[in-house]
């Protein structure tokens, strides 16, 4: 698999590029807070391992002196056994595809745990290069009673060694200075001795690397192919294949076994170089976590409370919004009036504008509220800890369907979006894991459904059943997924892959405050990306469906509505003139039908109807069918589609205010149910339902492709559909035959 598959961009060029600081450590210990202090960028910040699950790059800046920073994925040793581990482990090693190795190599690890999180450090120390020791979350070890002699560990590695507070941005400028330091002076750490044994298998596989120039960088890669670390997938480490198996028989002659000698020895060396100089001074209480923790990860009490949190967000996201969403409403009934207003002698332009662009991203905008307080409540829950302590809790929900809590942080990010989260899966060691993972993410009901679900609840769930009943319905669309993509996920592990439950590590943070700064910029990032991405497709996507119902327009259309019409009320006593006279009540009726039946005649109206007996057991008409066509390439769409549609002609009035109106009042007009309303209770709710279950997403299957191959993506992407197809004619017949 190249590099590019697995996320990682090409290196910076340029004078920034100059010096090359790659940023190394364990996951959860602050790489990436560091990075965004260092670079000032807004990567993703979170208290769970695996947040960073490729390479990021940035420019940091000392005076004038500018650097190159790398966030590389966290891993807790170089001997890489997950997909993004291997990205940290061939960016250390100046992998042909990605670039020289690092000039300087900043090791970030928790102050509180330095004999566990120095491991890296340790084995970095191969390529003999410039380092620095960051021993970030410095308040919670010296709160925790940890003391530090850093003066000693500085003498005693032999590199600079930095104390800092990366969410509250205390000690980043010493940390920028002892970057130019080290690299100015060449401070590399002291060298690891190694037993006879290993010293003379890592000079054997050393030797038979002569294609690798710099002795450090040959010294490394002897190293990482000795202990298994990295795939042999090119011709130089096929042709040791030999060499290693001799290095493996010595390194066994002394008494070690391969696949665990690194640790094995480096452990010994860590507690002696820290022995004296960090000295654990007091035993401080820790008995309200502890008595937290039995309650968040009690087997059924922790679950219950993940409910009533999970329940009370969706709540939270649907009634808090509603102001917010007001004024957008507002706002984008101002423009279309203004606009039409001004193009009102081009009314093909006119169309264009207000019915199509104007319209269209409007109907994307108004749900912004609701996606931005979903993602204020989970980067709430994932910086105070709470949603690693989810993770281990639902490990035990998981295990039955094959899986463990590591796809639990794949999965709940999805209910964001998909793509971020197919890449968080990255993490999973087990190759079989990683991939049902990736099939299942999708299942999971990400922000864009949301306009959807918003849209049918606000319409005819909360006006018949209330507030309280109008949560529930969005709560449990948001659990549809899961419900069916667990056991999918059973049959895939069990029935199709054959593969057994990995087992689940998993290190549960402290609880930390969360920082506004960080909660902010991922609120700005998340939001920013909603309006560009998704406003670039909408708008792009509302042209093109503007112009498939707009044309081809024939004059026939309105001479057959006209006298359609004039014949249907000349009995009622209605005249011509007065039909056709836009201020008059029947000059309204005419143009909503006029519109209407253009949009009939159109080209997605044509499609539509050809579609629509397919979707009819599911009670779709033609319009909803038209929807469901344009909202493949991306399901946000579907809005934008039926604002076009029903905004034709609509007639606005106090009795059908926007959108939500127009559906209510929607009627069949061909058909056994002429005369009938479209939208009912089980129509909205089938419509939720294959929106739930339907992969919509052109994005989405074009990440699972680049991590998994075409063939398992379009599958899925079939599969996802026939199923949204056979819940939703289900869910409609059968809340009709009960309601």
């Amino acid at each position: 698999m190249s590099l590019e598959a697995v996320g990682v961009s090409p290196p910076i060029s340029g004078d920034a590029a100059s010096i090359r600081v790659a940023l190394v450590g364990q996951p959860n210990v602050g790489k990436t807070s560091i990075f965004n202090r260092l670079t000032g960028m807004r990567q993703r910040v979170g208290n769970y391992p695996g947040v960073t699950v490729e390479r990021k790059e940035g420019t940091g800046h000392l005076g004038s002196q500018a650097f190159t920073l790398l966030d590389l994925p966290g891993t807790y040793s170089l001997n890489a056994l997950s997909m993004d581990e291997h990205i940290s482990v061939r960016v250390l090693a100046g992998h042909p595809d990605i670039g020289p190795t690092p000039d300087v190599i900043v090791c970030v690890v928790d102050a509180g745990k330095l004999e566990r999180s120095l491991l890296p450090a340790l084995q970095c120390a191969a390529l003999g290069r410039p380092m620095v020791l960051a021993l970030n979350f410095f308040d919670e070890a010296t709160a925790g009673g940890w003391t530090f002699d850093l003066a000693g560990l500085e003498q005693e590695l032999g590199i600079p060694v930095v104390p800092t507070i990366a969410h509250r941005s205390r000690g980043i400028d010493q940390l920028k200075s002892a970057i130019i330091k080290s690299h100015q002076q060449q401070l590399v750490m002291r060298p690891i001795t190694w037993p006879d044994s290993v010293r003379e298998a890592v000079a054997m596989v050393s030797a038979a690397l002569p294609h690798i120039a710099d002795d450090g960088v040959r010294k490394f890669h002897a190293q990482r192919l000795l202990f298994d670390s990295l795939p042999q997938t090119d011709p130089h480490d096929l042709a040791i294949k030999d060499v290693l198996a001799q290095a493996h028989r010595r390194i066994l002659a002394g008494g070690n076994a391969p696949s665990n000698a690194e640790p094995v020895l480096l452990f010994p060396r860590i507690r002696s170089l820290l022995a004296g100089r960090v000295v654990k001074s007091a035993q401080l209480s820790t008995r309200w976590t502890d008595r937290l923790d039995s309650l968040l990860i009690h087997p059924f009490l922790g679950l219950v409370i993940f409910a009533a949190l999970m329940f009370g967000i969706f709540h939270s996201v649907y009634s808090g919004a509603a102001p917010l969403m007001d004024l957008i409403e507002a706002g984008t009934l101002r423009i279309q009036e203004f606009t039409a207003g001004f193009l009102e002698s081009t009314p093909m332009l006119q169309s264009l504008v207000a019915d199509g662009i104007v319209a269209g991203i409007g109907s994307v905008l108004i749900f912004l509220p609701q996606i931005l307080i979903l993602t204020l409540l989970i980067a709430l829950l994932e910086d105070c800890g709470y949603l690693a302590r989810a993770a281990f809790l639902i490990d035990r929900a998981l295990s039955w369907s094959g899986l463990s809590g590591k796809s639990f942080v794949p999965l709940m990010s999805g209910f964001a979006c998909a793509i971020p989260a197919i890449m968080a899966a990255r993490t999973i060691e087990d190759p079989k894991s990683r991939l049902t993972t990736i099939l299942i993410t999708p299942w999971m009901s990400c922000s864009a459904r949301l306009p959807v679900y918003v849209l049918m609840i606000g319409a005819f769930i909360e006006p018949a059943y209330g507030a309280t009943a109008a949560a529930a319905v969005l709560f449990a669309m948001h659990l549809l997924g899961p419900v069916l993509g667990l056991p999918a996920a059973w049959i895939l592990q069990n029935k199709i892959l054959r593969s057994p439950s990995p087992p689940f590590v998993l290190e549960i943070p402290p609880y930390r405050r969360p920082t506004f700064r960080d909660t902010y910029w991922r609120i700005w990032h998340r939001a920013r990306r909603f309006i560009t991405d998704a406003g670039t497709v909408i708008l792009t996507m509302a042209i093109i469906i503007w112009a498939l119902l707009y044309f081809p327009r024939p004059d026939t259309v309105e001479q057959e509505t006209r006298s359609r019409l004039i014949e249907e009320y000349r009995a009622q006593g209605v005249t011509e003139e007065v039909l056709l006279d836009n201020e008059s009540p029947y000059g309204g009726i005419y143009q909503a039908q006029l519109a209407s039946a253009y949009v009939e005649q159109s080209y997605l109206g044509r499609a539509g109807r050809w579609i629509q007996p397919v979707f009819e057991p599911a009670g779709f008409d033609w319009k909803i069918t038209v929807g469901i066509l344009a909202s493949f390439p991306a399901r946000e769409v579907i809005i934008a589609t039926l604002g076009i549609i029903y905004n034709l002609g609509a007639d606005e009035d106090e009795e059908s205010p926007g959108l939500r109106g127009r559906l209510a009042n929607e009627v069949w007009t061909t058909g056994p149910r002429a005369g009938e309303p479209v939208f009912t209770v089980p129509t909205a709710v089938a419509v939720m339902v294959f929106f739930a279950i339907c992969m919509q997403c052109g994005a989405t299957i074009a990440i699972m492709t680049a991590e998994t191959n075409w063939r398992w993506a379009w599958g899925t992407f079939a599969f996802m559909t026939l199923l949204a197809w056979l819940a939703a004619v289900f869910t409609y017949q059968g809340l009709s035959w009960i309601l």
